[in-house]
């Protein structure tokens, strides 16, 4: 577990703008409403775009048995999380460590539903009262990428992010995953910022030219393009009953 990060969130340490914590669980079921826990939690600080190693890494104790479907995904024995913190043991801290960041998750229903009934049988609000907006990069891909396979798998295969680490799923591992996928999913937005910003600059080092030292000529109009001129002027009385400005300015 590293548990620095959260105890300086306690102390009130953090920068909160442009912080992101990229969040995965495991847990013992796919039914939140129907009793399934989590069994683990993995954050993945991101401080302006960047990972800043501030991680957070709890296994849970469930106090029930995961099933055996889950038990294939994430190879995580009842055995192993006998011993380990409940989560109304370390709720405070892990509240501590995201509070006001942005929360970038996969499938965020997923994980947002177990932590909000996490959260209720501890007697605590939901969970986006604890934090600044919940980034849902699963809506992401499938805009991005319709029609294609949009797992976490995928967009490794997809973004060139290495996965060959990844037998079973882990909270911790598919979180530092994630943030590599996140960052090369919005990597566009950091050319445009960077293009807007190069424009500016570009923009500022114009040359002030003194337009004094140019005499320029002053073309008088011939009679024929007076005539059509006074033509439009009066169709122009004709439409606004008389009130055409550039008779009143001119005359």
């Amino acid at each position: 577990m590293l548990r620095g990060a959260a105890s300086c969130a306690l102390r009130g340490g953090y920068d909160h703008g442009m912080r992101q914590i990229v969040l995965d669980t495991e847990t013992t079921g796919l039914s939140a409403e129907g009793g399934d826990r989590i069994i683990e939690i993995g954050c993945v600080e991101l401080l302006h775009r960047k990972l800043t190693g501030n991680n957070l890494h709890f296994y849970l104790n469930p106090e029930r048995d995961s099933h055996e479907d889950a038990l294939r995904v994430h190879g995580i024995s009842n055995e192993f999380l006998r011993d380990k913190p409940k989560f109304a043991e370390v709720a405070e801290e892990i509240l501590a460590y995201l509070h006001g960041a942005e929360i970038i998750i996969h499938n965020a229903a997923f994980d947002v539903g177990f932590l909000n009934k996490e959260l209720e049988l501890i007697g605590k609000p939901p969970f986006k009262s604890f934090v600044d907006g919940i980034t849902d990069t699963l809506a992401m891909a499938k805009e991005m990428f319709p029609g294609k396979r949009n797992s976490l798998d995928a967009l490794c295969d997809r973004l060139g992010v290495d996965n060959s680490g990844r037998t079973l799923h882990g909270a911790l591992l598919d979180a530092e995953l994630l943030a590599d996928v996140y960052i090369n999913l919005t990597r566009g937005q950091d050319a445009l910022l960077m293009e807007v910003a190069d424009t500016v600059s570009h923009s500022a080092q114009v040359e002030r030219v003194d337009l004094s030292q140019f005499v320029l000529p002053v073309l008088a109009a011939n009679e024929q393009e007076l005539t059509a001129h006074e033509e439009l002027l009066t169709q122009l009385d004709k439409a606004s009953g008389g009130k055409t400005i550039w008779r009143s300015v001119s005359g």
